[in-house]
């Protein structure tokens, strides 16, 4: 069948949570990837300064994963006090594991939409395949009836009907996925810990436990 990929699920994981969890989840098994590599932000260029420390938001990942063999923590954004563009996340990724392994990155459909926004975008699909988790009842393609017209093209280029194309070639193609609804997020958390309400069952106890012994979200 090829090469299984590698997924890469980037963001802020301010703080990290079991919509993040499920995300993996999905596309590890509908792709039959190897693994997912979770990657903390640094400085994103796209949003403001995440309100926990990176060393916090690290903490915090890395206890979710604890007991989960297929997911690994990666370090090579958080520390970084520049700003943090994907390509170049993606240039080192693909410099580490070659030109044969097959990577993909993982975004919601919010985010695949804005794509064009980012920095050399186009220069994505020369180093990772995307895969982009669609929310229930709102195909992709309905989505996209909106989208810019330049990742509209690469849309309509890319788009392969089936997770196995991700295991034929290392970067190029778009897959669209089916997620069950999590409806949970981590400003709703944040907003949660601040009122001092319950965040128990939206991320896991270790890391529930985390944020109430380090009170990293509660008034001062």
């Amino acid at each position: 069948m090829g090469i299984a990929p590698i997924g890469i699920l980037g963001g802020t994981f301010d703080p990290i949570h079991n919509g993040h969890l499920r995300l993996a989840q999905e596309a590890l098994e509908q792709c039959r990837m190897q693994q997912v590599r979770f990657i903390p932000s640094g400085t994103p260029p796209h949003r403001a300064r995440p309100i926990a420390s990176a060393e916090a938001r690290l903490d915090m990942v890395r206890t979710a994963l604890h007991s989960h063999h297929e997911f690994s923590v990666d370090v090579r954004e958080v520390y970084r006090t520049d700003p943090c563009y994907s390509v170049d996340t993606l240039t080192s990724l693909r410099a580490e594991f070659g030109d044969e392994q097959p990577l993909c990155l993982l975004l919601g459909s919010d985010a695949f939409l804005n794509l064009h926004t980012w920095h050399e975008w186009q220069r994505v699909f020369e180093l990772t395949h995307i895969v982009v988790i669609q929310r229930p009842g709102r195909p992709l393609g309905n989505a996209m009836e909106t989208a810019n017209e330049e990742l509209k093209e690469a849309y309509r280029a890319r788009l392969a009907p089936a997770p196995r194309r991700l295991h034929e070639s290392a970067s190029g193609a778009i897959v669209a996925l089916d997620m069950p609804l999590l409806d949970i997020s981590a400003t709703d958390i944040r907003r949660r810990c601040a009122e001092n309400k319950n965040i128990r069952y939206l991320t896991t106890d270790a890391v529930t436990h985390y944020i109430y012994s380090k009170q990293i979200y509660t008034p001062c």
